[in-house]
C-alpha cells in the first residue's frame, strides 16, 4: 500500500466514490484513537492532582490549580507550531511521531508520583510535558481536513475531534479505577497509603494514572506509521501557510474557538477541583468524567448539525446556551443565605459542556466554508480555476483550523487559573464566572455580525 498519495482530489465525485472515501475513512479511524490518547495524556493531571495531597504532597490549592492548568498552557503554545507541521512533514509521519512523544509524560508521571519528596518544579515540568497531548489536536485536525470534501468536512472533523475529545472523559473515568489495584504487578511499583479522617487507610497506585496508557500509545504509533497516508498535494512550507496571519477571518475564528473549545478544555481541567471547593462533601471524581463525555459526544452531533444547517447558526445557539448555563451555575452556588444546589450546579455544567461540544464542531465547520467562499469569490482576480481555488482554500483553511485549535486551547489554562485567582482575591468564583459571560456575549456579537446575519460578510 502506497504511503504517499500523489493524486488526491476529494472534490471530484468520481474520485471520491471510487478511491477517496475508503482511504479517507481509514486515515480517520486510525487518527481517532491516537487523538483520544493525546487528550487523555493532556488531561491526566486534572485527575492526578486531586489525589496528591492525600498521598503526602504538601501543595497549596493555588499550586494544585497551577498543575491542572499548566498542561493547557504548554499544549496551547505547542499547538501554534503543530498547526503547520502536517504540510511540511506529512500527516502519517507526524501522527506517528507525535503519538510516540506521549510516552515521555506518561512514564514521567508514573515515576514521579511514587515519591512524595519529588520537587514541585519536577511536577511543573511533567505537567508542561503533558502539553504534547494537547498539541496533537492541531496537527490531527489539520491532517484530517485534507482528506475530505467540503460537504463532509464538518462530520469528519466532528468525529475526529469529538471521539478524540473522549480522551478527557476516558482519563477521568479510567484513572480512578486503575489506581485502586496493582495493574502491572511488581513492575508498576509500590502502592501509596491514604489515611482517612476516621483513621482508616487504604492503598492506591497513583502511578497507574500514567503507566496505563503506555501500551496503547505504542500500538497507536505502530498503526499510524503503517496504516496512514501522506498527501503530496498538501505539501506547503511554513512561509506559504503563514499567510493566515494576515487574514482577518483567521483571528475572528480564533476568538470564537476560545469561547467554545477553550471553555470545553478549561472546564474539563477545573471542574473536579471547583466541585471539591464549592461542595466539599461531594466526591468530584465520581462525576468529573461526565462533563467531558457529554461535550465530546455533542461535538459529533455538532458536526452533523453543521453539515445539515448553517454552521454559524449552530454556533450562535451554542453561545446563547453557554451564557444561560453559566447563569445557572452562579445561581446554584452556596452563598451567605443558601447552601447552594449541587443538582442545579451539576445540570448547569452538563448543559455548558454540551453547548461547548456543539460549538466546537460548528466553528471548525465554519472555517473551511469561509475560505472556500472567499477563494471562489476571488478566483478570477487571483487567476485560479475552481480546482485551484479549492486546493488553495484547503491549504489555508487547514492551517487556520490548526491555529484555531492552538489559540482556543489557551482557555484550558485561563479558566482554571481564573477560578484560582478569583478565589485568592475575593474568596468566590462568581467574578470569574461573570467574566466568562461577558466574553461569550462578545462571541455572540462577532459571530452574528460577520457570519450569521443576512448581510454578513461571509454567510456560512
Amino acid at each position: 500500500m502506497a504511503k504517499n498519495l500523489s493524486v488526491w482530489q476529494p472534490e471530484d465525485p468520481n474520485f471520491w466514490k471510487d478511491t477517496g472515501r475508503k482511504i479517507a475513512k481509514r486515515n480517520l479511524w486510525i487518527s481517532v484513537p491516537a487523538l483520544l490518547l493525546a487528550f487523555a495524556i493532556w488531561q491526566v493531571w486534572s485527575v492526578a492532582v486531586v489525589q496528591l495531597p492525600s498521598i503526602g504532597f504538601n501543595y497549596t490549592k493555588n499550586q494544585l490549580f497551577w498543575l491542572a492548568a499548566l498542561p493547557a498552557l504548554s499544549g496551547a503554545t505547542l499547538r501554534i507550531f503543530y498547526s503547520f507541521v502536517v504540510p511540511i512533514f506529512g500527516g502519517r509521519r507526524w501522527t506517528a511521531i507525535s503519538t510516540a512523544s506521549l510516552l515521555i509524560p506518561a512514564l514521567g508521571l508514573g515515576f514521579a508520583v511514587q515519591n512524595p519528596e519529588t520537587s514541585y518544579i519536577t511536577m511543573v515540568i511533567l505537567a508542561l510535558l503533558c502539553g504534547f497531548g494537547g498539541a496533537n489536536f492541531s496537527s490531527s485536525m489539520s491532517n484530517i481536513s485534507f482528506f475530505f470534501p467540503k460537504s463532509e468536512k464538518g462530520s469528519a472533523m466532528g468525529i475526529n475531534a469529538g471521539l478524540g475529545n473522549l480522551g478527557v472523559s476516558t482519563v477521568q473515568f479510567v484513572v480512578p479505577i486503575v489506581i485502586t489495584f496493582a495493574l502491572f504487578g511488581f513492575l508498576g511499583g509500590d502502592p501509596q497509603i491514604i489515611t482517612q479522617a476516621d483513621g482508616s487507610s487504604h492503598q492506591i497506585w497513583l502511578q497507574n494514572a500514567g503507566f496505563v496508557w503506555v501500551p496503547f500509545i505504542l500500538l497507536s504509533t505502530i498503526f499510524a506509521w503503517f496504516g496512514m497516508n501522506d498527501i503530496d498535494s498538501a505539501k506547503a512550507s511554513f512561509k506559504e501557510q503563514a499567510v493566515i496571519f494576515k487574514r482577518k477571518h483567521n483571528w475572528l475564528m480564533c476568538w470564537l474557538y476560545i469561547g467554545t473549545f477553550g471553555s470545553f478544555i478549561g472546564f474539563s481541567a477545573g471542574f473536579a477541583l471547583l466541585t471539591k471547593h464549592v461542595f466539599p462533601t461531594v466526591d468530584p471524581i465520581k462525576y468529573a468524567f461526565l462533563g467531558p463525555l457529554v461535550g465530546a459526544l455533542m461535538r459529533v452531533v455538532g458536526g452533523w448539525l453543521s453539515d445539515k444547517f448553517a454552521a454559524s447558526k449552530v454556533t450562535q445557539v451554542s453561545f446563547i446556551l453557554m451564557v444561560l448555563a453559566v447563569v445557572g451555575v452562579i445561581l446554584s452556588l452556596p452563598n451567605e443565605t443558601s447552601h447552594g444546589s449541587f443538582l442545579g450546579f451539576f445540570i448547569s455544567f452538563m448543559i455548558l459542556f454540551a453547548a461547548t461540544g456543539i460549538g466546537n464542531a460548528s466553528t471548525f465547520a465554519q472555517a473551511p466554508r469561509i475560505f472556500s467562499t472567499l477563494y471562489r469569490r476571488n478566483a478570477a482576480r487571483l487567476s485560479l480555476n475552481d480546482q485551484q481555488a479549492d486546493a488553495e482554500a484547503a491549504k489555508e483553511s487547514a492551517a487556520v483550523v490548526g491555529f484555531m485549535g492552538a489559540i482556543g486551547a489557551y482557555g484550558g489554562f485561563f479558566i482554571p487559573k481564573s477560578f484560582g485567582t478569583s478565589l485568592d482575591l475575593t474568596g468566590s468564583t462568581v467574578p470569574a464566572l461573570i467574566g466568562f459571560i461577558i466574553f461569550y456575549l462578545t462571541c455572540i456579537l462577532i459571530n452574528w455580525w460577520f457570519y450569521s446575519r443576512d448581510q454578513a460578510e461571509v454567510k456560512c
